[in-house]
């Protein structure tokens, strides 16, 4: 089984004329999502080919809409990118195409949750391919982000719509509440938590895109 390059099938009888070249097939939806999340993970194609055990060549295709990808390779796709399968084919309402790239709807909101961490986030942005990410990150109570801090080569900014979020920034901490915002500079270590006995929700700006 494979997923469709998003090339409608042509009848029995509507072959080109012989000795025409047959016009490329447009570029996959699918495929662009691979090739903004690859990118905005900081992944090489040569790495993510050997990551799936496929050639450079191929993983380009499939990226520019040129070749058909079966599920099984897109499941290790997905894997290699640290995402389930059904994030690309969310995002957009198929049924309304001139949305896509432009508009997410409440409904198709991509979502990653972190298994037993408390911790679910759900990209805003239309595409990974833009100068910047909107994230809305939900923490349970008492939620972090993980146990040591981290860092992204991109500017953040956020601000508290519900709860309390506590930030660790090196070896300074701030504790937010619903209404305050934050910045945290570009390749700064960083952890998040929620140190409060109710959900926490915040927004996340990203530049560049860095999920």
């Amino acid at each position: 089984m494979a997923v469709a390059k998003g090339q409608r099938a042509r009848g029995r009888g509507a072959g080109t004329a012989r000795g025409r070249t047959r016009p490329a097939p447009a570029p996959s939806p699918l495929g662009g999502q691979i090739r903004d999340l690859r990118a905005a993970r900081g992944l090489s194609l040569a790495a993510l080919a050997a990551a799936i055990g496929k050639s450079i060549g191929y993983v380009s295709q499939i990226e520019r809409g040129r070749s058909e990808i079966s599920i099984s390779t897109l499941k290790a796709v997905s894997e290699a990118l640290g995402v389930q399968i059904s994030w690309f084919f969310q995002g957009y309402d198929p049924d309304v195409p001139a949305e896509h790239g432009r508009v997410v709807r409440r409904e198709h909101r991509r979502r990653l949750n972190f298994p037993g961490t408390g911790v679910e986030e759900e990209l805003l942005s239309p595409t990974l391919s833009g100068e910047a990410e909107l994230i809305l990150s939900t923490f349970a109570p008492g939620a972090r982000s993980g146990d040591e801090q981290v860092s992204r080569m991109a500017e953040q900014s956020g601000y508290v719509i519900e709860g309390e979020l506590e930030l660790h920034l090196g070896a300074q901490r701030f504790r937010l509440r619903a209404g305050d915002s934050f910045r945290i500079g570009r390749g700064e270590a960083f952890s998040a938590r929620n140190p409060g006995s109710v959900t926490s929700v915040s927004l996340w700006v990203i530049a560049p895109p860095r999920y």
